[in-house]
C-alpha cells in the first residue's frame, strides 16, 4: 500500500493523510487547499472545474490507448475482449504503475478520483442498458430440457462453490463479512452472454448443437445472475451489513418491474407506433430513450437496488421489432465502448492490489482457488451431460463456455469492493481467477473441441454428374436486396422438372460487426428470419426471404429454404462452404462483387465481398458459379425480355476447353427443353499454325481435348433434334481473333446470358495474348473479358467452376501451412492425399468423404 510521504510528495501544496486498511486506502485532504492552490495559474480563477476537466481528458486518452493496444493484442491470440479489460485496469493498479509519480501526479491524483468515478458509473449505466437492449427473452425456451438443467445445476455448483472457497483458510483475513460471500458466489456464477456467443461465432459453432446449448444455458444463467444481484442489493446496505429497509427496497422494487412490463413497454410501443412516419425514427426518439434510462436509473436506486438494475430494466422494455433498437445501437455503442468504458475498467484497475494479496494469501491457495474456480462448471456440465446423455466432448464444451466472463462480473465484485463486503484480497484474488479462466475458455475449445460430424459420401459435387431423373440442390448467396434479382431469373430458367427437381438454399449473407448484438447471432435453419434480428437486416432478410419463396409460386418442382448467416468478411466463405456440404449441394451461386450503376456500368464493387468470392472458390466441396448481372430480369426488347413468357431467351455458351468449361455446357443443357431458351454453343478450336507454335502448351490442351470431344459428342447426339440449340465451332489462332468472334455474337443477336468456364489459369492456344487485360482471376479469363464495360453493356455472364480434388486438396495444404482454423479442410486433408494420384477419375473425386 502506499505510503503518505509518497502522497504528500505529489505535491507541495496539499497536505495529503494516507492511511491503508484491508479495504483500501483512506485518503483525507483540504479541500480548501486544492481550490486555492490548486493547478491553475495565477490569472485564472481558482475553480475546480479548470483543473478536473483536462485531467478527464488525460484520463480518457490513457484509459483507450492502452486499451485499444491490449485489445489489438490479445485478438490474434483468440482471447476475449473481457481479458484486456482486465489487463488495462491491471497496468494502472498500484502495483504496476498506480503507484508511480508519473500516474499519480499527471492521470489519476487522487483528489479527481470522485469525477473519474462518476463518468465511469455513468458509462456503466449505458452499457448495461445496452446489454438489456440487446437480449430478448423470448430466446428463452422452457421446453428445452437441457439448457435449463445445465443452467441450474451449474449454478448452483458454483453458489456451493463460492461458499467453500471463499471461507477456504488462508484465503485472506479470516475475519470475513457475510455480504461478501453472496458477491463472491454470484460472481463466480455468472455467465457472459454476449462474449459467450461471440467465442461460438468465431470458432464457427453457432449452428451446431453444442453451440445452442450453451447460447440457451448462458442466457438462463444471466437472468439467475441478475436476481441474485437484485438480491444482494436490497439484502445489504452499503457498509456489508443486513439492510433494515429490506422489505421496502424489494417491494418496491418488484413493483418498478411489474411497471415497466405493463406500462413502459407497451407505452413505449405505442408511442413508436403513433410518432414514427415511414420507418423513419428522429433524434427526438433516441433522446428520450437515452433519459428514459437516467430516469429508470434513479428509481431504482432510490429503490436500494442500484442504478444498474434501472438501466437493465429499462433495455428490456424496449420492443424488440422497432427500428429504435438499431439506432441506438448505432448511436451510443460506439461512444461506450470506445471512449467511456476504459473508464471503468481504470476504476476496476484501481482498486487491485497483488502486492497485498501476496503478503496475506499463499501461492497454494492461490493455485487451489483459481483452479478450482475453473474446474467447478465443467465437472457440474460433465455429470449432467451423462445423466442427458450428450457426448462427453460436448459436456466439456459447454461447461469451459460456461466460465466465459464479461463486463457483468466486473460490476458485481466492483459491487461488493465498494460497500466493503469485499476486501482487497478478495476482489483481487477473484479478479485474477476470472483473467486465468478468460484466457483459458476460448484457446481451450480452439484445441480440444472440433463438431464431431459423420462423414458424407454424395458423388453430385457437380452437374456434370447429375445424370437421369436426381435432384438439382443449389446453394445461392446474396448480400444485398438488389443480388436477388438476378440470381432468381437464373434459377428460373435452370428448368426445373419433376423428373429432376430444383432444391434451393438461399443464404443472406450479413456481416458480423462489433455492434452485432448477440441475439443476432442465434440463428435457425428456418424458412423465415428470426424476430430477434436488429430491425433492418430483418426487413431486408424477409424482403429477400418473399422473392425467393415467389420462384416456388406455381412451379412444383422447385423448392426454396432461406436462411441467414451472420460472420466476420473474413471467415465467411467457412460457413458457405460448411452449408453447402450440410445440404449436399451441387453448385454454390455467389453475385458478383460489382453491382450494376443506374447508367448500366458495373460500379467500383466491394473489395471484402470479392475476397468471399475468391476463398469460397479456393475452398468449396462443390462447383462454384459467380453470376455478373446486368440486369437479367429488365425488359429490354420483344425479343430479348426475360419477362416475356413466349419469346426466346438468347443464351450463349463459349466452350474453350477444360474441366471448367464442360461444367458450364452442362449447366447450359439443364436449360435445354423450355420453350423459352434458345441455346448456341460455341466451341473455339485452335488452328494448326497456333497448335505448333504452342509447343508444350499445345501438349497439355491435346490431353483436355480428348475429354472434350467425347463430352461435345454426347451433346451434340441427345440435342440434334432439338430446334432451339445450336451449335458451332470457331478456329481462331489467338485470343484477340477468339474476342472478334464473340464480338460478332454481340452484333448480331441480342443475347441475355453468356455461360463460361473459369478456365485453366494458363495460357491456351485460343486464349494467348489474354492473360495481360485479365483485371478478376476469380472469372477466368473470357469471364473477366465478357464482364469488361468496354466489351458488352447488356448480357449477364455466368462463370463457372468445376469441384475437383486437386482444388480442396491444395486449399487444404495451404490451410494447414498457415495453421489455420478451416477444420473443413484440415480434417479433409488425409482423405485427399489418399487420392492424389487419383484426382482426375472422376468416380474417385465425387465418392470422397466429407464431414457434415
Amino acid at each position: 500500500m502506499e505510503k503518505p510521504d509518497i502522497a504528500r510528495a505529489m505535491n507541495s501544496n496539499i497536505s495529503y493523510t494516507l492511511t491503508s486498511s484491508r479495504y483500501g486506502n483512506v485518503l483525507c485532504y483540504n479541500q480548501t487547499d486544492v481550490i486555492s492552490a490548486g493547478d491553475q495559474k495565477a490569472w485564472e480563477s481558482a475553480k475546480p472545474i479548470n483543473a478536473a476537466l483536462p485531467r478527464l481528458i488525460y484520463q480518457l486518452a490513457a484509459a483507450n490507448f492502452v486499451y485499444r493496444v491490449f485489445y489489438y493484442t490479445t485478438r490474434p491470440l483468440n482471447l476475449p475482449p473481457f481479458v484486456a479489460q482486465i489487463l488495462c485496469g491491471l497496468l494502472f493498479s498500484p502495483t504496476v504503475l498506480g503507484n508511480t509519480e508519473v500516474v499519480l501526479l499527471h492521470f489519476f491524483p487522487y483528489r479527481f478520483a470522485m469525477v473519474l468515478e462518476t463518468f465511469a458509473n455513468l458509462a456503466l449505466v449505458y452499457n448495461i442498458f445496452l446489454l438489456g437492449l440487446g437480449m430478448d427473452l423470448r430466446m428463452i425456451k422452457i421446453k428445452q430440457f437441457k439448457p435449463m438443467v445445465i443452467a441450474l445445476v451449474g449454478l448452483v455448483a458454483a453458489l456451493f462453490a463460492g461458499y467453500f472457497l471463499y471461507y477456504y483458510p488462508g484465503n485472506g483475513d479470516p475475519d470475513k463479512i457475510k455480504a461478501g460471500c453472496l458477491y463472491w458466489s454470484v460472481a463466480l456464477s455468472c455467465t457472459n452472454f454476449p462474449d459467450l456467443a461471440r467465442i461460438l461465432a468465431d470458432l464457427k459453432l453457432l449452428r451446431s448443437d453444442m453451440g445452442r446449448t450453451a447460447m440457451s444455458a448462458s442466457l438462463i444463467t444471466d437472468l439467475c445472475t441478475w436476481v441474485l444481484l437484485f438480491l444482494g442489493f436490497v439484502m445489504f446496505n452499503k457498509q456489508g451489513i443486513p439492510n433494515s429497509m429490506m422489505p421496502f427496497s424489494l417491494v418496491s422494487t418488484i413493483v418498478f418491474v411489474f411497471f415497466c412490463i405493463y406500462v413502459i413497454r407497451p407505452g413505449m410501443a405505442w408511442v413508436f407506433a403513433n410518432t414514427v412516419k415511414g420507418g423513419h425514427v428522429g433524434e427526438n426518439h433516441v433522446w428520450y430513450t437515452l433519459v428514459g434510462v437516467v430516469f429508470c436509473s434513479l428509481i431504482t436506486d432510490v429503490c436500494g437496488a442500484t442504478s444498474i438494475t434501472g438501466a437493465f430494466l429499462f433495455g428490456l422494455s424496449v420492443p424488440h421489432d422497432h427500428i429504435i433498437r438499431n439506432m441506438i445501437e448505432e448511436k451510443v455503442h460506439d461512444f461506450l465502448s470506445g471512449i467511456l468504458m476504459p473508464l471503468f475498467y481504470i476504476i476496476c484497475g484501481l482498486r487491485l492490489d497483488l502486492d497485498y494479496l501476496i503478503e496475506n494469501t499463499t501461492a497454494n491457495v492461490v493455485v487451489v482457488v483459481i483452479s478450482s474456480c475453473f474446474m467447478v462448471k465443467i465437472v457440474s456440465t460433465v455429470i449432467c451431460s451423462l445423466f442427458l446423455r450428450m457426448p462427453l466432448r460436448d459436456g466439456f464444451a459447454v461447461g469451459a463456455l460456461m466460465n466465459t466472463k464479461g463486463t457483468m462480473a466486473l460490476v458485481i465484485l466492483k459491487a461488493g469492493r465498494d460497500s466493503k463486503a469485499l476486501d482487497v484480497i478478495m476482489y483481487t484474488h477473484m479478479t485474477l481467477a476470472f483473467l486465468a479462466m478468460s484466457i483459458l475458455v476460448q484457446p481451450l475449445l480452439t484445441l480440444t473441441y472440433t463438431p464431431k460430424k459423420k462423414l458424407i459420401f454424395y458423388k453430385h459435387r457437380n452437374v456434370q454428374n447429375l445424370k437421369g431423373q436426381v435432384e438439382f440442390r443449389v446453394l445461392t448467396c446474396v448480400h444485398v436486396l438488389s443480388n436477388v434479382s438476378g440470381i432468381t431469373s437464373l434459377l428460373q430458367v435452370s428448368n426445373p422438372t419433376n423428373q429432376s427437381p430444383l432444391n434451393v438454399f438461399a443464404i443472406h449473407l450479413v456481416e458480423l460487426t462489433g455492434r452485432t448484438t448477440a441475439s443476432l447471432l442465434i440463428m435457425n435453419d428456418e424458412t423465415k428470419p428470426k424476430a430477434n434480428f436488429s430491425d433492418r437486416v430483418r426487413a431486408e432478410s424477409e424482403q429477400i426471404a418473399e422473392m425467393f419463396e415467389g420462384m416456388e409460386v406455381n412451379n412444383e418442382a422447385l423448392l426454396v429454404q432461406t436462411l441467414t448467416a451472420v460472420s466476420p468478411y473474413a471467415t465467411m466463405h467457412e460457413d458457405i462452404c460448411t452449408m453447402a456440404e450440410d445440404k449436399r449441394a451441387s453448385i454454390i451461386l455467389l453475385p458478383y462483387h460489382k453491382n450494376l450503376t443506374p447508367d448500366g456500368r458495373l460500379g467500383e464493387g466491394n473489395h471484402a465481398h470479392e475476397d468471399i468470392n475468391h476463398n469460397v472458390l479456393s475452398h468449396a466441396p462443390c462447383s462454384v458459379g459467380i453470376l455478373v448481372d446486368r440486369g437479367m430480369t429488365t425488359v429490354r426488347s420483344e425479343s430479348s425480355s426475360f419477362q416475356g413468357e413466349t419469346t426466346k431467351k438468347e443464351i450463349v455458351m463459349l466452350f474453350v476447353g477444360g474441366r471448367d468449361d464442360r461444367e458450364a455446357l452442362a449447366y447450359a443443357w439443364r436449360m435445354v427443353g423450355q420453350e423459352m431458351i434458345k441455346l448456341t454453343v460455341v466451341r473455339f478450336v485452335p488452328a494448326r499454325e497456333a497448335l505448333v507454335s504452342a509447343s508444350e502448351v499445345a501438349v497439355e490442351y491435346m490431353k483436355e481435348a480428348q475429354v472434350d470431344d467425347e463430352y461435345i459428342y454426347e451433346y451434340n447426339f441427345k440435342t440434334m433434334d432439338d430446334s432451339s440449340v445450336t451449335y458451332t465451332e470457331k478456329v481462331v489462332n489467338n485470343g484477340p481473333e477468339t474476342i472478334e468472334v464473340i464480338r460478332e455474337l454481340e452484333d448480331n443477336h441480342s443475347i441475355d446470358l453468356y455461360i463460361v468456364g473459369r478456365g485453366p489459369r494458363v495460357e491456351t492456344p485460343v486464349t494467348t495474348g489474354l492473360t495481360d487485360w485479365n483485371t478478376c482471376p476469380d472469372l477466368g479469363i473470357i469471364g473477366d473479358t465478357l464482364a469488361s464495360s468496354n466489351f458488352t453493356m447488356q448480357a449477364s455472364v455466368l462463370v463457372i467452376q468445376q469441384f475437383s480434388a486437386a482444388t480442396r486438396q491444395t486449399a487444404a495444404k495451404n490451410q494447414e501451412h498457415a495453421g489455420g482454423g478451416d477444420n473443413i479442410s484440415n480434417e479433409a486433408t488425409p482423405f485427399m492425399n489418399s487420392h492424389a494420384e487419383d484426382e482426375d477419375d472422376e468416380d474417385v473425386q465425387y465418392q470422397m468423404g466429407m464431414r457434415k
